[in-house]
């Protein structure tokens, strides 16, 4: 078995454990924020914890490990975050699928604007992958919701190799997602479907078209895009259906795999949708997407 660290807490390093200790020491429970910049974000406007993007481990238990791991990125529409129903409680359920969770706060508006938000996100997938070894993990996708998927989706479609000359090397790291997992995600900044809250706290309100077309993520699709599993409600009042439909084709024309689940009825924001009995459905279906496409099993060293 691999020799792993233990979970850094705010870039205090404990001593060495092995994965299956980490496991043991971290199942079930809320760890200490981890800090994407421990001396301070680039841009940073003060030093309150609005100013101060981290990522919050979950780990499941050592019998469930799967060596899969997810940023979990909230929705809120760029001004809050719901980091309970879009951000602990979906981390306990990818747990319960032998997933590791790490929960992102990202800068918001209107203190801040793009590219904090981009590089809160794309900061985040590299601090994991720096731990990969550390966290025994394998593979690291984003799931998001709403703004959240927005986040996850500009992480997927801007990835990079890293940059081999920073001296910085958390910078080194790729920021490709293996898997992307969307749940009525804002997609474009573009009208007329834009989801116009999220637009002027992301971009300010008088974005260019540059900077709108920069933002949605439906036109930097390529082939390299990571696979997707998207889900939305047709009747969403609040993100038109429209943003998942683009992304959707995006996808299948860049012949990226992705499944996309449509339901009739449903409002925005329905997290899990725990005591709806046609829209609790879909973690089930997501879940069973992750196993078709081998996430859920523990690769052979």
């Amino acid at each position: 078995m691999r020799l792993a660290a233990a979970v850094l807490s705010l870039a205090v390093v404990a001593a060495p454990l092995r994965p299956c200790a980490l496991r043991a020491q971290s199942a079930g429970r809320d760890t200490t924020p981890i800090l994407l910049w421990p001396s301070g974000a680039p841009g940073a406007l003060g030093d309150t914890p609005a100013d101060r993007p981290s990522i919050t481990p979950y780990f499941p238990s050592s019998a469930a490990w799967t060596g899969t791991a997810a940023l979990v990125f909230p929705g809120g529409g760029y001004e809050h975050l719901a980091t309970d129903k879009e951000g602990t409680q979906i981390a306990r359920w990818l747990n319960g699928l032998g997933v590791a969770a790490f929960v992102v706060r990202y800068r918001l508006g209107p203190r801040y604007h793009d590219p904090a938000m981009s590089q809160d996100a794309i900061r985040a997938m590299r601090v994991v992958r720096s731990h990969a070894r550390d966290w025994d993990l394998d593979r690291v996708g984003v799931v998001g919701f709403s703004a959240g998927g927005h986040m996850a989706a500009t992480v997927a479609t801007h990835a990079d190799a890293g940059n081999v000359r920073s001296s910085d090397p958390v910078e080194r790291m790729p920021s490709y997602a293996d898997f992307m997992l969307l749940a009525y995600p804002v997609v474009t900044m573009m009208d007329p479907y834009a989801h116009k809250g999220s637009r002027t706290e992301l971009l300010g309100d008088s974005a260019s078209q540059d900077a709108m077309r920069s933002a949605s993520n439906e036109l930097h699709v390529t082939a390299s895009t990571s696979k997707a599993f998207i889900v939305a409600t047709t009747d969403d009042a609040s993100v038109p259906v429209e943003n998942s439909l683009m992304l959707y084709r995006a996808l299948h024309a860049a012949g990226v795999p992705v499944e996309l689940h449509l339901f009739q009825h449903g409002r925005h924001g329905f997290g899990l949708a725990a005591g709806d009995s046609v829209l609790s459905q879909w973690p089930t279906l997501a879940a069973a997407w992750l196993r078709a496409n081998g996430l859920l099993t523990l690769p052979i060293h």
